[in-house]
């Protein structure tokens, strides 16, 4: 008898052992497009407001196919046919749901490539690694993007209520200590079930849901959207955008990191596919480029550019301030004088250019829950389904059905408003 083990144990702080099948999926989680992942933080600029919020993207992607594997287990227990061939592409899609992240995660994902999300990476890196594994990613391929039959298989990887969401809440809530975010994934897992080809939850699985999208509201206030976390995204894409300037002006910034460089260089865009020169280059970043890049612009010849990464460095960000209204043209400009004279205060560059570094007009939109699209369904009786906001007995989950949006200045923290 063979008693070699078909898989490899990987120990989780958050799930526990997590089994990963010896195979193609394992030699996935080797690959340097998923190892990568180690270098880019989970929460972005998160660690800066969260000292404990260190995770990685590869921590998470590692929880989430271990949810994954919980969940066809549970799936099957409930008798819905899951062959082995689509147990391997659904671990092999939630495996590298992530891949196409770039440096601090969403932080700079639109700083680097014009008209661009980190999905459309995924995708294309997906399809090198279909071609470089002779077309083994093909059904987990079909899965992400939604063309399999078995619609479920996609639900479980993407869609309101899926693996990468139960892993990053409870994940991100442990690693912050924001205890709010904690949410009962066992028993979302346990209630589970298919219903006419569609993920959709057992009554009794209700209030773990109710929980699941309160803690999701409160972890995108709490955290995600974090004052601080705010000011911080807006000056490291005030740096990039100031090297960008300087070379567009005809001056020269040092790059540490070329691969960094030809996106700062070319700031290159999406809307025609991504070239393979873009995918190469995109896969040598992570957030050590940045970082690196950073500390040897703080000794930059151009004051604005030496002044931010000096910022950064020694977190000394702007300050966040909501506002009950969006702010007029008027407003607008009575703020930007304000920011000139502090910036020829502090003897720094003080044009109009030079405040829009700044000085930041923005809003966020805050929407735990979506179901005109994609909903969470309740399985009432053995014949019937119900979106969940119209199941559920409590007032407060139809609340949160609508976006919250609230408009905010990122300014210099000597202006006074």
């Amino acid at each position: 008898m063979d008693k070699r083990t078909h898989y490899k144990i990987f120990t989780d702080p958050i799930h526990g052992f997590i089994s990963v099948p010896k195979g193609i999926v394992l030699k996935l989680v080797d690959h340097p497009y998923v190892q990568r992942l180690r270098r880019i933080r989970q929460l972005g600029l998160g660690y800066l407001v969260f000292p404990g919020s260190e995770h990685s993207r590869f921590s998470h992607a590692i929880g989430a196919l271990g949810l994954m594997q919980r969940a066809i287990n549970s799936l099957r227990e409930k008798d819905t046919t899951i062959t082995r061939a689509e147990h391997e592409a659904v671990l092999i899609g939630i495996l590298l749901h992530d891949i196409g992240h770039g440096p601090f995660s969403h932080t700079l994902e639109q700083t680097i490539i014009r008209d661009f999300h980190h999905e459309m990476m995924t995708l294309a890196l997906m399809r090198k690694l279909n071609e470089e594994f002779d077309g083994g990613l093909s059904t987990a391929i079909d899965i992400f993007t939604g063309q399999h039959p078995k619609t479920f298989l996609h639900q479980l990887i993407s869609s309101q209520l899926d693996m990468d969401r139960l892993d990053y809440l409870r994940r991100d809530s442990v690693y912050t200590g924001v205890n709010e975010g904690s949410i009962g994934i066992d028993r979302i897992i346990k209630t589970m079930r298919v219903f006419q080809g569609n993920v959709v939850i057992e009554g009794k699985g209700i209030y773990a849901v109710e929980n699941y999208i309160t803690a999701r509201r409160l972890m995108y206030m709490q955290v995600y959207q974090h004052k601080t976390v705010l000011s911080g995204d807006k000056l490291l894409a005030s740096i990039f955008r100031r090297v960008r300037d300087i070379h567009t002006e005809g001056g020269t910034v040092p790059m540490p990191s070329p691969a960094l460089g030809f996106f700062l260089k070319t700031y290159p865009s999406a809307k025609k596919g991504l070239t393979s020169r873009i995918t190469e280059n995109y896969l040598r970043i992570d957030d050590n480029d940045v970082l690196l890049s950073i500390k040897c612009w703080q000794d930059a010849k151009d004051p604005i550019l030496a002044d931010l990464s000096n910022r950064f460095l020694n977190r000394r960000f702007f300050r966040t301030t909501f506002v009950k209204k969006r702010i007029s043209a008027n407003e607008q400009n009575i703020l930007i004088e304000k920011t000139r004279k502090a910036l020829k205060d502090a003897r720094l560059p003080h044009d109009e250019k030079s405040a829009s570094y700044y000085l930041f007009f923005d809003e966020l939109v805050n929407e735990a829950y979506r179901y005109e699209s994609e909903g969470i369904w309740i399985l009432q009786d053995h014949n019937t389904a119900i979106e969940f906001s119209r199941a559920s007995e409590t007032g407060n989950i139809s609340a949160l059905t609508k976006a919250v949006v609230k408009p905010y200045i990122v300014h210099l923290k000597d202006l006074v408003l």
